[in-house]
């Protein structure tokens, strides 16, 4: 395990997300009623941040460009993209791809992030 602290848990109360780094990747953090979940900050399908996404259902992430959407506890897409109208024929080219996610461990008053 390659464990990095990304935050402390008082910068990141609950119901809301920050990007972090860590690995050389910028990772999204949320604090979520079920605890705290670090997946990609951007995402798959073109790129997109997602830090200002919809949350639905209180653990699916929606991406603010296309609306591809995401559980952020297992990184399975919920729904790809499918926004504007005629969106569905670039996804012949960028096919359906999960979330990444990363395993969050708290220690003390620290966030850290299994960045593998």
């Amino acid at each position: 395990m390659a464990l990095e602290t990304v935050a402390h848990l008082d910068e990141i109360p609950l119901g809301t997300r920050k990007v972090v780094k860590a690995g050389g990747h910028k990772l999204l953090l949320l604090h979520l009623e079920t605890g705290f979940y670090a997946t990609q900050a951007y995402c798959p399908h073109l790129l997109a941040p997602l830090k200002s996404g919809k949350l639905l259902n209180g653990h699916v992430l929606q991406c603010p460009f296309h609306r591809a959407q995401f559980d952020v506890t297992s990184g399975d897409v919920i729904r790809w993209a499918n926004f504007p109208p005629g969106i569905q024929a670039l996804n012949v080219l960028r096919g359906e791809r999960c979330l990444a996610t990363y395993p969050v461990v708290i220690e003390g008053d620290q966030i850290r992030v299994d960045i593998r």
